[in-house]
């Protein structure tokens, strides 16, 4: 099946690069090039797009508006176009709360250069955009803790031996919200990666910060890891997790992307695994490819214990997929259960002991 993409962008460089790109793929077909949002609506409704491209910064109607408008009237997967900034990284992540299924950075130096280096990365994102079933977006509040989760964490969730680790891609910056918002404040030590660039984490570590009961940061390097306390890996460095006597020690590393990410989920998982053997759990989310997936399977081999997250609740059901095809999952478990579920394992792993 051909894939509709329409593009809507200020710039005409910009519409003519995408519009390149697009046209040298087999299975997309341009329907459109918009320069504004009015002219995009138009063309919304007269082409029904599979697949949207979206400029935030644009005259008369921002992508912002644009895009909250098209999500209540005609819901369709759209791909944001980003500039670099931290202004960009406000409202990408934005628009990924109203409804985006995910984004591709856009060069503020170098534009033809840059986007023609991305234009693999464009075509995949676009094609696994396709793919998703467009919901509408809800505004989510933190769910109340049971009575048996009250107990568990007035005790046992209390041990900084337990360490969960939590990848996530294409969908994931709302998924692991998500499942931060379900998490109680001593929960154990977290480490996180999300496929994001560098500049778009901190701010992204900031808002989880500001809306969970977790203490969420963008991860330095050298920080012990603590029961309440989230270690985002920063865009362009890998997160290794090490052990210092009883405690376990937030790294970064600049080695080679992995999967051609950097941060890598597998990296991380498997630093983790090495690290807390049989008091790791692993949590891999919604994403595109097959990153975590053999992270995943090195936390099982070394005791630990994994979770995926279900096809129903994935954006992309591409990365817990592989990691449960090649025997990586001990749980499938749908989004809105993954704090629930995750809880209940701690609570009968037991206490670890500290050397």
């Amino acid at each position: 099946m051909t894939i509709k993409v329409l593009v809507v962008d200020d710039s005409a460089l910009v519409r003519s690069l995408l519009a390149e790109i697009i046209r040298e793929t087999p299975d997309m077909t341009l329907v459109g090039a918009a320069p504004d949002a009015y002219v995009a609506r138009d063309m919304v409704n007269e082409f029904a797009p599979d697949v949207i491209t979206l400029d935030i910064e644009m005259p008369r109607m921002d992508g912002l508006a644009f895009l909250e408008k098209l999500m209540k009237a005609r819901p369709t997967p759209v791909v944001m176009i980003s500039t670099l900034t931290e202004a960009g990284a406000e409202a990408t992540l934005h628009a990924l709360e109203l409804g985006a299924v995910d984004f591709i950075p856009k060069p503020k130096l170098g534009v033809t250069s840059g986007i023609r280096e991305y234009a693999e990365l464009i075509v995949e994102k676009i094609r696994a955009a396709a793919a998703v079933r467009v919901k509408a977006s809800v505004k989510k509040s933190q769910p109340d803790i049971s009575p048996n989760q009250k107990a568990v964490i007035s005790g046992r969730l209390q041990s900084t031996e337990k360490i969960i680790a939590i990848g996530a891609s294409t969908g994931g910056t709302e998924a692991i919200k998500d499942l931060l918002m379900q998490l109680p404040t001593a929960v154990p030590g977290i480490v996180m990666t999300q496929h994001m660039p560098a500049g778009f984490t901190r701010t992204y570590a900031e808002r989880l910060n500001k809306v969970t009961r977790l203490h969420v940061v963008e991860a330095k390097g050298g920080e012990r890891i603590l029961p309440g306390h989230a270690f985002l890996a920063p865009g362009g460095h890998h997160l290794v997790v090490v052990r210092s006597g009883a405690d376990y020690i937030v790294k970064l590393s600049d080695a080679e992307p992995v999967h051609r990410h950097r941060p890598a989920v597998d990296v991380m998982m498997e630093s983790v695994a090495l690290a807390g053997g049989k008091n790791v759990l692993g949590v891999l989310l919604t994403g595109m490819g097959k990153d975590g997936a053999k992270g995943m399977l090195d936390i099982r081999n070394q005791g630990g214990y994994t979770f995926a997250q279900d096809e129903a609740s994935c954006v992309v059901y591409g990365m817990p997929k592989e990691a449960v095809v090649i025997g990586g999952v001990d749980q499938v478990v749908a989004l809105e259960r993954m704090g629930a579920a995750l809880l209940d394992k701690i609570n009968t792993m037991g206490s670890g002991n500290r050397l």
